[in-house]
């Protein structure tokens, strides 16, 4: 039966892709985490539904370092800033009852060990679930595995995806938000950090019903002004949802750093040289999520493209 189940969930997959109606709708901001948000959120999910949203993308919700969520450590404790695991668990079955989707912010660039290995830092995962050694920590982070597949995030150990072990533990991390905890779709957080090969692998073994790719790096500027032919900035996004197998959407950043010029009177930017929208969905429409604000973006933090990017960088 389970097997059966499955393959129906393929099969809404896509369907969800081809059919580019979905809404997604962000449900926390960068202080949600100080106001019982899972309580909170439940309480608003009819206003979600009636307002025709299909997603609702929920903060990260295992045990994290910082409330945020940003930084995990216990990945199978469900107890975080933003409530409980059974207030989590009652906010889904109350989206379910609703038909709009939860979204499963997917954490897996880099992981906060408990204890103190290799080099004196903390990439060991001693005493709690999935205990790795310095093994799952890439060697460009000071742990003892391979060099990154992708951008690094310094300042906390990089999970090393090249190693067997690691990716069974994910994939099994992953059917249990998807099965047992009832998360539908995934969104995975900074996929610059590792090749896109490695999310085609967790999508397959996890089959969520939607998924979506933070691709971020930097529009192409002269100096300060906004290059008009953004092709190249567009293409890396591609580059990575082909990685995923198609499996994958990706955020649209080509489209949100153009309209952040264009709004300003420069409307001749909204076309390509073809005629066609200048971003992501110009060429991929059924790949492209268009992004309008996230907690990045907007919230208290309110930072732009560029300066976000900028951070990006200094942290790697």
């Amino acid at each position: 039966m389970q097997g059966w189940d499955e393959n129906a969930q393929q099969m809404d997959s896509v369907a969800v892709l081809r059919n580019g109606k979905e809404i997604l709708f962000q449900a926390f901001n960068w202080e949600s985490h100080k106001y019982d948000w899972w309580k909170n959120l439940e309480e608003k999910v009819p206003d979600i539904a009636k307002s025709g949203f299909t997603s609702a993308w929920l903060p990260p919700p295992s045990q994290s370092l910082a409330p945020e969520g940003y930084t995990p450590q216990n990945l199978y404790s469900l107890n975080s800033a933003y409530g409980s695991d059974y207030l989590l668990k009652a906010l889904l079955g109350k989206m379910k009852q609703y038909k709009v989707r939860s979204m499963a912010d997917i954490v897996i660039n880099h992981r906060v060990g408990t204890t103190r290995g290799h080099g004196g830092m903390y990439n060991r995962y001693d005493g709690i679930p999935l205990p790795w050694n310095e093994r799952a920590v890439t060697s460009c982070t000071g742990g003892l595995g391979n060099r990154s597949t992708g951008a690094n995030f310094n300042g906390f150990p990089n999970i090393d995806h090249t190693q067997d072990f690691v990716r069974k533990d994910l994939v099994g991390w992953l059917r249990w938000l998807r099965y047992n905890i009832g998360f539908q779709d995934f969104r995975f957080d900074f996929a610059r950090g590792y090749a896109p090969k490695y999310v085609k692998e967790y999508i397959e073994g996890a089959r969520p019903i939607f998924s979506v790719g933070e691709y971020w790096d930097s529009c192409k500027y002269n100096g300060s002004y906004l290059d008009y032919n953004q092709d190249s900035h567009r293409q890396r996004i591609i580059n990575w949802i082909d990685g995923t197998g198609q499996l994958s959407t990706a955020f649209d950043f080509t489209t949100k750093g153009i309209l952040q010029a264009a709004v300003k009177g420069e409307f001749w930017r909204l076309r390509d040289a073809q005629g066609k929208p200048p971003g992501v969905v110009g060429w991929w429409p059924s790949r492209a999520v268009t992004f309008l604000d996230n907690h990045d973006t907007g919230s208290t933090q309110v930072l732009d493209l560029r300066l976000l990017n900028t951070v990006l960088c200094l942290a790697q």
